[in-house]
C-alpha cells in the first residue's frame, strides 16, 4: 500500500519534483489588503509579484481550510503531512482537525509540524520520501523525521523589507537603514518553530561566508544529505550559494528551487531560503 505525501503550498517545490514524488501540495490563500488569492497551480506569480509590489496595505496569508486537508487525505488510505511551523500559521491546526474528519471516513494520516517554512519542509518531504521508500516501519519513519527535524537547520535572507514593514515585523526605520548600508539580516527558525535574527553581515560575499559557516558549525555529516535552496526570482545568487556550498561540503543533492506564493510573499523579491 503506497503512502501518499502531502504539502502545503509553502513547500517550495516545481511542480515537477511534486509529480515525481506523488506530493498533493494544499494552497493556503494569500492576502494583499482586500484582494485575495489561491496558491495553487493556477497562481501567475508574476502578476501576483506585481500586484504585491504595488499593495500599499497589510499583506498576510490564511492557513488552508481543514475541508480542503481532509479531501487531500481521503484520496488515499495512508498518508504524512508537512506544514508550516505551528509558530507561524495555522496550517498545523487545520491539518490537525482535518485528520480528525479524514480518520472517520477510513484514511489514516500522521500530521508533522516542521518547525520550518519554504525550503525546510522541502528538505523534511525529500526525508520523508527517502525513508518511505526504505519500506520502514511508520514508527520508526515518524521517530526519524523527528530526529532530523529537531537537528534542521533553516536560515533566509532577504533583499527587500516592505513586506516584514507591513506586516509590523521591522520597522521603517530598520529597513531603511538595513537598505542603504548594504547589511545582509540573516535570520531563521529558531529551533521551536519561531523566527530569530542571526546575523547582519555587510555585502553578499560576507553574507555567503556566514551562510557556509553556519553548515560548518551545526557539526553535521553533509555526506549523502540534501541542502535546499529556495529563491525569490534570484537565480543567480542561488547558485552562487550552491557552488560554494559544493565547493566547501559533501551534500548528495543540492536543490536550487524557485519560491511559491506564500514563500514570495514573504521572503520577496530576491530573498533566498536555506535548509540543510
Amino acid at each position: 500500500m503506497k503512502t501518499k505525501l502531502i504539502v502545503d503550498s509553502c513547500c517550495d517545490m516545481p511542480d515537477s519534483m511534486k509529480k515525481e514524488m506523488g506530493i498533493t501540495a494544499v494552497p493556503l490563500t494569500l492576502m494583499l489588503g482586500e484582494r485575495e488569492f489561491l496558491d495553487d497551480e493556477a497562481l501567475h506569480l508574476p502578476e501576483f509579484m506585481k500586484a504585491m509590489k504595488a499593495c500599499t496595505d497589510k499583506v498576510g496569508s490564511a492557513s488552508p481550510s481543514p475541508y480542503r486537508y481532509a479531501c487531500a487525505m481521503e484520496e488515499t488510505q495512508e498518508s504524512f503531512v508537512v506544514t508550516l511551523s505551528s509558530k507561524l500559521s495555522g496550517s498545523y491546526s487545520s491539518a490537525m482537525l482535518a485528520k480528525s474528519m479524514a480518520e472517520e471516513n477510513g484514511a489514516n494520516t500522521y500530521v508533522i509540524d516542521s518547525k520550518s517554512a519554504s525550503a525546510g519542509q522541502t528538505l523534511i518531504a525529500l526525508k520523508l520520501h527517502k525513508l518511505l521508500a526504505q519500506g520502514l516501519p511508520k514508527e520508526e519513519i515518524i521517530n526519524a523525521i523527528h530526529h532530523f527535524i529537531d537537528h534542521m537547520k533553516t536560515f533566509f535572507v532577504l533583499e527587500r523589507y516592505d513586506n516584514l514593514q507591513k506586516n509590523g515585523r521591522l520597522n521603517k526605520l530598520s529597513g531603511k537603514i538595513a537598505h542603504l548600508l548594504n547589511i545582509k539580516l540573516i535570520m531563521g527558525a529558531d529551533g521551536e518553530g519561531s523566527i530569530a535574527l542571526f546575523d547582519k553581515p555587510r555585502g553578499t560575499a560576507k553574507m555567503i561566508e556566514k551562510l557556509l559557516s553556519y553548515i560548518e558549525k551545526s557539526g553535521k555529516d553533509t555526506a549523502g544529505e540534501n541542502i535546499v535552496i529556495a529563491h525569490c526570482n534570484n537565480p543567480a545568487l542561488a547558485e552562487r550559494l550552491a557552488d560554494a556550498i559544493k565547493n566547501r561540503f559533501r551534500f548528495s543533492d543540492i536543490h536550487v528551487v524557485p519560491t511559491g506564493g506564500v514563500s514570495s510573499l514573504y521572503a520577496d523579491e530576491k530573498g533566498i531560503i536555506m535548509a540543510f
